[in-house]
């Protein structure tokens, strides 16, 4: 009896720690939270972002409704700091830390807004009256990418995600 006892005690804990093991894998944030900082035309640039996954769904026009403002990425806003005052598209944005949305449309134009209240959750409380900037930029499509990323190039940033890619050049 005491034998059988000690048996199921032993298969008990390899279960518990076998359990504990396979749901401790692959254990991502559903958004993970990221951030690229780089030197663009004099200026510090950083961008922190939240980066959701596709998961198997339609992104653009469903996820990211068109002509509807989006935080452009998961969570909180995401948010754009300038250490100086730089040109976007051509238009003077002043240094300075901004929440970043976009307005994508079907026709694959992006408008691109900084709004002045960096902390924000989402797009919820968004005000186009609190714009620091809106620019138009054109969308294009990329390569599939599973997460949301951006990156800062001599010439700028690129939002990607899914198989479309938003540059935005900044001077």
């Amino acid at each position: 009896m005491r034998r059988l006892l000690q048996f199921k005690a032993g298969l008990l804990f390899a279960f518990v720690l076998l359990t504990s093991v396979a749901l401790a894998q692959d254990k991502k944030p559903a958004s993970p939270h990221d951030s690229t900082t780089a030197v663009v035309a004099g200026s510090t640039i950083k961008i922190k972002y939240g980066s959701p996954y596709v998961k198997g769904r339609k992104i653009l026009g469903e996820l990211v409704p068109f002509d509807k403002v989006w935080r452009a990425g998961a969570d909180s806003a995401t948010s754009i700091t300038t250490s100086k005052a730089i040109k976007i598209e051509g238009k003077a944005l002043p240094a300075g830390r901004y929440a970043f949305f976009v307005i994508p449309s079907k026709s694959g134009t992006w408008t691109i807004i900084f709004d002045k209240n960096p902390k924000q959750w989402g797009a919820y409380t968004y005000k186009e009256s609190n714009d620091a900037l809106r620019v138009t930029v054109k969308g294009k499509t990329a390569p599939k990418s599973e997460s949301l990323v951006y990156t800062i190039t001599k010439n700028g940033f690129n939002l990607k995600w899914d198989t479309f890619e938003v540059p935005v050049s900044i001077k």
